[in-house]
């Protein structure tokens, strides 16, 4: 057991926590940019407010905070700036996955002494990991786009397994957990339209062992969570069984929502200081139309924030019905969950770049400009691999209501 560092801290304090950082963040954005990760000031400050052990297990000194306080936190970050919120969530996130689905020998060496944890991560399988014959997995490639990856003390990796017939195709998919001692970090985050200050560099294992008890079959997206995993009955808490793919769309969700909450932010400074031609002693604040633009772009936001806390606590019902036995976690809900957090998204993205930046006016697209800097970030989010899910979940989504099998409908080509 390990302590908790503040046993009577409440999500609420947590939360209020984050939004309080949020001045500091929005100062601290241009320094990210040019580090191309958050300075180790935010990162201190992260660690003191306790946000990286927000869904870590009390076993291992977490808070074990739910689901909604998590996007919550993750949401008031990306607000003071999101490439800071991305490097975080895609950091701080994976804890639930370690928590759920490794045996407790691994938890208790990966969580070590203190509990200080955070593993970057990445949706694409490399390599080949080979066995050596004396219980571990050999790792060698190069994991790519591992967000959080500067500050992380572990990787939260997927490979395939060697097939016993070296003639045969690879074996099955493999997702191992390994210590920052086993991999390089390189110097390679560079050069992205946005996102530029999320940490998101390449990792290599240059044939690195790994236990195999510190890994387990089925991927970052897909675990079998019906009726308990070892982690929901280790830790006693029904969250550590809940289906990891639509968990993540939340992440992408909240990350999305934040930084929408952002632009509109600077949206209200903007107009308001922007005087008007042919009247100096007014400004674009005092125009109707101004007011409507953000009146409509908040109501979406707000829309889309709400929709991502009701499902979020959805999510959590979902576990709690699948260790109670009252219902199982199925595939299906996972791929309603991960609909409603795309359109969530997607509505948050809408907001930002059809009402906010385009109506902000042509100076705020020069570099340097806080609004600029969220249209490029929020783009970058809507290039990910999660927002191209959004087809094939929909499909897979209609056709489970009209009773048709979907699960064999991939989601990541």
């Amino acid at each position: 057991m390990i302590a908790v560092p503040e046993p009577d801290l409440t999500p609420r304090e947590l939360i209020e926590r984050a939004a309080a950082l949020r001045p500091t963040l929005l100062e601290r954005q241009s320094e990210t940019e040019r580090l191309t990760v958050y300075p180790k000031e935010t990162h201190e400050d992260f660690l003191r407010a306790g946000f990286y052990r927000t869904l870590q297990p009390r076993r291992y000194g977490g808070y074990e905070f739910d689901v909604p306080t998590f996007y919550r936190v993750v949401t008031e970050i990306a607000r003071g700036c999101p490439s800071t919120g991305w490097a975080f969530s895609l950091s701080a996130a994976h804890v639930l996955q370690v928590a759920s689905f490794f045996e407790e020998q691994t938890q208790n060496e990966v969580f070590g002494e203190d509990g200080d944890f955070r593993a970057a991560s990445t949706v694409a399988p490399v390599g080949v990991a080979q066995p050596d014959g004396e219980g571990h997995l050999v790792l060698d490639g190069t994991w790519s786009y591992s967000s959080g990856s500067p500050y992380s003390t572990h990787y939260l990796g997927q490979t395939f397994r060697a097939s016993e017939n070296p003639d045969d195709r690879p074996g099955p998919l493999v997702l191992f957990v390994a210590p920052r001692s086993s991999w390089t970090l390189l110097d390679d985050w560079y050069g992205s339209l946005g996102l530029r200050g999320s940490g998101s560099n390449s990792l290599r294992f240059d044939k690195a062992s790994v236990p195999s008890h510190h890994t387990v079959e089925g991927s970052l997206l897909d675990q079998a969570v019906e009726g308990g995993t070892v982690g929901s009955k280790l830790h006693g808490r029904a969250m550590y069984a809940g289906r990891p793919g639509s968990f993540f769309q939340g992440e992408m969700a909240a990350l999305m929502i934040g930084t929408a909450y952002a632009a509109a932010d600077e949206y209200a400074r903007i107009i308001s200081e922007r005087r008007l031609i042919q009247d100096p002693s007014r400004t674009r604040a005092d125009l109707h139309d101004y007011q409507r633009h953000l009146g409509e772009a908040l109501a979406a936001i707000h829309t889309a924030d709400a929709a991502m806390r009701a499902t979020a606590d959805q999510w959590m019902e979902a576990c709690a019905d699948n260790v109670s036995g009252r219902a199982p976690f199925t595939t299906a809900d996972d791929d309603r969950f991960a609909l409603v957090h795309l359109t969530a998204g997607r509505m948050a993205w809408d907001a930002l770049q059809g009402i906010l930046f385009r109506t902000a006016g042509t100076r705020q697209a020069r570099d340097g400009q806080r609004m600029q800097r969220y249209f490029r970030d929020a783009a970058t989010i809507w290039t990910h691999v999660c927002s191209t899910m959004s087809e094939p979940i929909a499909r897979r989504v209609g056709r489970a209501r009209l009773g048709l099998p979907s699960e064999d409908i991939p989601l990541v080509c």
